[in-house]
C-alpha cells in the first residue's frame, strides 16, 4: 500500500487551500499512490478565530471537490481536518473520501488540544470547538485503517482500541507545535505503532513562521518494530512510503503482544458501546 503524506503549506482562505492541495496531489499521483493524506486543519489557519469563520458543513463545496479529486485519480484521500459545523457546534472533522468519490467515515477529534506551557505554547481548541465521540475506522483493499487527528495520539487507550478493532494502520492528521514538536512527536509516533503493532502515519502542515500557531512540520511514518520509515524537515513537501502488511503479521506472529495481554486481570472497554468491545472477542459483556 503506497501513501503521499502531503505536508501542504497552509493558506488563509479554503479556496486558496484548495488550489494548493489540487496542485500537491496532482504531483502526489504521478508516484501511483494509493492513498493520499492531507494535514490537519487544511482548509484555514490553525486559529481560533478562523474555525468559526471558515465552518463547513459536510457537503461543503470544499469537501466535495476533495471526493471529486478521489474519484479522479482513482485513490483514497483522507482529507486532513477542516472545521465542521453541525447545527450548533464545530468540530475539528477528518473526512475519508474513496476512490469512487464516495465520503466513508469521518472523525471527530476527540480530544481537544488545551495547553499552557509556561514559556512555551498556550492554546484552547476548547473555547471553540466541540469534541467528538466516535472511534473511528475504515475499510481498504489492504485492511482496516484507523483514523485519529493530532492530541488524540497522547491517549494510548484510543490507538490500542483501534488496534483491536482490526487496524493496520492510523492515520493521524496532526499539528504538534514548536514546543510539543521537538519534545514528543516522533517519539509519539514510535510508541503507538510499537505498543500496537502497527503502521502510523502524522501528516503535519508546513511550517509557516508568520502564523499565530506555528507548526512544527516533520510528517512522519513509523512501522510495527517502532522504526522510522520517513520523516520530512519543515517545508512544503510530500513524503512517499509503502506499508507492507505482509511484515505486520509477520512481526505480530514473532512477538505476539496483542495476544499476550492478560485479558483475565485487566480489560479496555468501550463505554460508547454499551460496554462491548468491538468484536475482540476475548471481552466479556460486564
Amino acid at each position: 500500500m503506497k501513501l503521499a503524506l502531503i505536508q501542504m503549506q497552509v493558506k488563509n482562505t479554503p479556496e486558496e487551500n484548495l488550489l494548493k492541495a489540487k496542485e500537491l496531489l496532482k504531483k502526489a499521483v504521478q508516484e501511483k499512490i494509493d492513498l493520499a493524506v492531507f494535514p490537519e486543519m487544511f482548509a484555514c489557519p490553525y486559529d481560533n478565530s478562523c474555525f468559526p469563520r471558515f465552518a463547513m458543513d459536510k457537503d461543503d463545496t470544499f469537501l466535495a471537490e476533495i471526493g471529486n479529486l478521489a474519484l479522479e485519480y482513482g485513490i483514497y484521500i483522507v482529507a486532513g481536518s477542516v472545521p465542521e459545523k453541525f447545527k450548533k457546534n464545530i468540530y475539528n472533522t477528518s473526512f475519508v473520501f474513496d476512490p469512487k468519490g464516495h465520503r466513508i467515515a469521518s472523525h471527530r477529534k476527540m480530544h481537544l488540544f488545551d495547553i499552557n506551557v509556561e514559556g512555551g505554547q498556550r492554546f484552547m481548541e476548547s473555547d471553540v470547538l466541540t469534541p467528538g465521540d466516535d472511534f473511528t475506522t475504515f475499510d481498504t483493499p489492504w485492511g482496516k485503517l484507523g483514523l485519529i487527528i493530532c492530541y488524540d495520539i497522547r491517549f494510548p487507550e484510543l490507538a490500542r482500541l483501534l488496534a483491536l478493532q482490526g487496524a493496520k494502520g492510523i492515520i493521524v492528521p496532526a499539528a504538534f507545535n514548536m514546543t510539543t514538536g521537538p519534545a514528543h512527536w516522533e517519539l509519539t509516533f514510535r510508541a503507538r505503532a510499537l505498543d500496537n503493532q502497527l503502521y502510523m502515519a502524522g501528516v503535519a502542515p508546513a511550517r509557516d513562521t508568520t502564523a499565530s500557531y506555528v507548526a512544527w512540520g516533520h510528517t512522519i511514518s513509523t512501522d510495527p518494530w517502532g522504526k522510522v520509515l520517513i520523516e520530512l524537515e519543515e517545508k512544503e513537501e510530500i513524503a512517499f512510503v509503502e506499508w507492507d502488511l505482509e511484515y505486520l503479521e509477520k512481526v505480530r506472529r514473532e512477538l505476539p503482544l496483542l495476544k499476550h495481554r492478560r485479558t483475565d486481570l485487566y480489560r479496555l472497554t468501550n463505554i460508547a458501546n454499551n460496554g462491548e468491545f468491538f468484536k475482540d472477542k476475548s471481552w466479556k459483556k460486564s
